[in-house]
């Protein structure tokens, strides 16, 4: 749950929880499997995920605090907090949790979300795998998880020559397209010949919370449908653009 400080308000967030409901939104069929705590939170985010039409089979309440991201609003900006794991410090899959995962087109999974031991089978059994790095550019998992990663994704500043050669080596390391996502600045992709870019679509920010996110879905949808990476960037933006005008990720 992100829980924003100067009110108190509380929105159901997290990246491949809202992965999953903004592919649901775009026009796919998509499953999140997690784990909630035993409490009011874990209720609410229960029954938020199933209100959005996304398969919650395989998501677990479990004793303990749901997961907490403390926001901060920097006028219409977010600034992340303390995050409280709660029962997602020892989340793991289990054997059919995995087989229910290959009956999908594409498994998506975010940095904190202890899945990366998984991604070698998640290839292995042939499905497009995404992973969003955040801004933990310099954390241990970039050299080693993108031979496992279709669609890497990482979240920057600005489109310089140091993000340039980073994508570069991350294509080198075994991605097949690397994307950052640059603010204000829009996106960059690189897929090993070209680098493609996109701008912004102006609007009214209200809260930038689930910006990132919502692109990845809007990426990922395009890739589903075949589309150019240039598309792909396009809906990315155009589906960041609808969720900025909102307070909460969704």
């Amino acid at each position: 749950m992100d829980v924003y400080q100067a009110n108190g308000k509380a929105y159901p967030g997290g990246n491949p929880v809202n992965v999953a409901v903004y592919l649901k939104g775009l026009g796919a069929e998509s499953s999140y499997i997690g784990w909630v705590g035993a409490d009011s939170y874990g209720k609410d985010m229960i029954r938020a995920i199933q209100n959005k039409g996304v398969d919650t089979t395989h998501l677990s309440q479990k004793e303990g605090k749901t997961a907490i991201t403390y926001v901060e609003l920097v006028g219409n900006d977010r600034k992340f907090g303390e995050y409280d794991e709660g029962v997602m410090a020892d989340f793991t899959l289990t054997p059919e949790e995995i087989i229910f995962i290959g009956t999908h087109k594409c498994v998506h999974a975010g940095i904190w979300g202890h899945v990366e031991q998984y991604y070698p089978a998640f290839k292995e059994m042939g499905l497009l795998t995404s992973f969003d790095f955040s801004n933990q550019l310099n954390d241990s998992l970039v050299k080693t998880l993108p031979p496992f990663v279709d669609y890497a994704f990482f979240s920057h500043t600005e489109d310089d020559a140091y993000i340039r050669q980073y994508l570069k080596e991350i294509k080198n390391r075994g991605s097949k397209v690397a994307v950052a996502t640059l603010g204000e600045n829009g996106s960059l992709a690189y897929d090993g010949q070209h680098f493609h870019q996109f701008g912004v679509i102006e609007e009214n920010v209200v809260d930038t919370m689930g910006a990132g996110d919502s692109f990845i879905s809007g990426f990922i949808y395009g890739i589903l449908k075949g589309c150019t990476i240039n598309e792909c960037l396009q809906l990315g933006t155009e589906t960041a653009a609808k969720t900025i005008r909102y307070f909460g990720a969704w």
